[in-house]
Parts: structure tokens; C-alpha cells; sequence
């Protein structure tokens, strides 16, 4: 056909490399949406409703690249090889361009304009917070939602870290040529890490990154602060 859009109706994430064989206009993922979820896809592709939702998982170019692949499935028994690196952490920190649809995309029927992040404070402190701000701008003809999503990265640790890892998200409402402010906060546990040798979570002196996006590879934005030496 001329224009195909493909509808996946289905519980988890699914091989989706196929989609790059054809030429196909949009795929939408149903997911679970219960016994509403024909009215909901309907009034999705008529345009009633905005599909804006978001990934909650990465899809891989290929099955093959997904760091559980060959230790599940087993009658058995199963090995967590992944490790600290679940998800979005392993793509994001080892094989970037093993990803088809990144954890966090979403299509929209409008879309946005991102501007510069800003921090309430340059500095972390154990008792305090950092608010992060981003104005978001509906640049397009309608109305549509967009999830900000916030995620940190640790410059520089003593164990291995992901790459960065969400720690927060804001979700929009904008009429066409609105803009809203996203807010989210930081707080010092976010910035922790699990100590294997000291038995504790902790938190390392040094320099770390607030990354605004809208999917896990999409940045619009990056302001960095810092937990000072006590």
C-alpha cells in the first residue's frame, strides 16, 4: 500500500527489525490497554486523541543484541550476566548502535522546541536539592504531550557506572505556540551508588552532569554541578 501504518498489539518488547524492511509510515505499540484498547488505537489513528506515549524499554536493532540474550529462556535455571547494566544502562554505556528505538522515544502529531536547562545551585549538598528547569515549546499545529526526561552522569568514579541513568521526568500538556517550564529535582541519592566492598550506598566527591532529553539518545540539553569534598 501507499501508506501503512503497522499496529503491534502486544505485552513486552518484541523483535522489531523487520520495520526497517519496509516502507512503512508509522508503527504504533499497543501494549496492554485492556478491554478499551480498540477504542484507544482507534482514536489514535484518527487523530481524536495524542499518542504521546514513551518507551519504557529499548527495542535492539536485533534480539541477538540484547544483553540477556542466550542466559534466558532456560527450563532451569537463568543467569543475570547484565549485571548494574539493565536496559537502557547496557546500550547506552556499551552498544549505542545496536539500538533501533531507544528506552524514552515517542512520536507525536506535534512537536517540540527545547531550551536551555538551568540548576537552582551549582553544588549538591547531603540535606539540600537542585531544581533543573527547562522551558519546552509546542512548535507545531496542534496540541500534544511531551514527557522531559531528566537523567544524571557521574564524570568521573571509582567503580564502573552507567554511562547516566534517569532519575527523573515532567509530563507537558501544550496548546500550539505554548510554552511551559519542566521542573524537576535532584536530590543527593540520586547521585548514589551501591559500594560492594563497604556494604553501603555512597556518594563520591566530584562533578556530575543534569542531561535533559526527550528519548535516552535524543539530549537537548546538559548543565553540570557538584558535590563538594567535606
Amino acid at each position: 500500500f501507499q501508506k501503512t501504518v503497522v499496529v503491534i498489539d502486544a505485552g513486552n518488547i518484541i523483535d522489531l527489525s523487520w520495520t526497517r524492511e519496509y516502507d512503512l509510515q508509522a508503527v504504533l505499540y499497543a501494549f496492554q490497554g485492556g478491554m478499551e484498547s480498540g477504542n484507544g488505537v482507534i482514536d489514535v489513528l484518527y487523530g481524536d486523541a495524542e499518542p504521546g506515549g514513551k518507551l519504557t524499554d529499548t527495542i535492539p536493532a536485533h534480539y541477538e543484541d540484547a544483553p540477556t540474550y542466550g542466559n534466558f529462556g532456560g527450563l532451569d535455571q537463568n543467569t543475570y550476566a547484565e549485571d548494574i547494566y539493565v536496559g537502557y544502562r547496557y546500550y547506552e554505556t556499551f552498544a549505542p548502535e545496536k539500538v533501533l528505538y531507544p528506552f524514552g522515544f515517542g512520536l507525536s502529531y506535534t512537536t517540540f522546541k527545547y531550551g536551555k536547562p538551568t540548576l537552582s545551585s551549582k553544588y549538591m549538598y547531603d540535606e539540600g536539592t537542585i531544581t533543573v528547569s527547562v522551558p519546552v515549546t509546542n512548535t507545531g499545529k496542534r496540541e500534544g504531550k511531551e514527557t522531559v526526561q531528566l537523567y544524571i552522569a557521574d564524570e568521573e568514579c571509582s567503580v564502573d557506572r552507567p554511562a547516566k541513568e534517569l532519575k527523573g521526568f515532567a509530563k507537558l500538556t501544550l496548546a500550539p505556540g505554548e510554552t511551559k517550564t519542566a521542573t524537576m529535582r535532584i536530590k543527593v541519592d540520586d547521585l548514589k551508588f551501591y559500594n560492594e566492598a563497604a556494604h553501603r550506598w555512597q556518594v563520591e566527591p566530584g562533578r556530575f552532569k543534569a542531561i535533559i532529553a526527550a528519548s535516552e539518545t535524543d539530549v537537548r540539553g546538559v548543565a553540570e554541578f557538584e558535590y563538594p569534598a567535606k
